[in-house]
C-alpha cells in the first residue's frame, strides 16, 4: 500500500498534532474490529488510518476534549 503524502494529509487537518490525534484513534477503532485480521490482512492499523484520512473516508471532531 503506498503512503498519501504528507501535504495531502496536512490539507486535511490544521495541524500535525490534531493529525496524530486522529489516525491514532482511527487506528484504535481499527484494531478493536474483531474482523479486522481478516479484512485487512497484513495491513498495519496506522498506514489504513493515514489512508482514510487521506481520501477522506474518516471524519473527526477536534473539540476542547479532544477528536471525536
Amino acid at each position: 500500500m503506498k503512503q498519501p503524502s504528507l501535504d495531502i494529509l496536512l490539507s486535511k487537518v490544521d495541524s500535525k498534532y490534531t493529525l496524530v490525534l486522529a489516525a491514532a484513534k482511527r487506528a484504535r477503532t481499527l484494531m478493536e474490529d474483531p474482523e479486522f485480521e481478516v479484512n485487512y490482512r497484513g495491513a498495519k492499523p496506522v498506514s489504513l488510518a493515514f489512508d482514510e484520512i487521506a481520501k477522506g473516508k474518516y471524519h473527526f471532531e477536534l473539540t476542547r476534549e479532544g477528536i471525536k
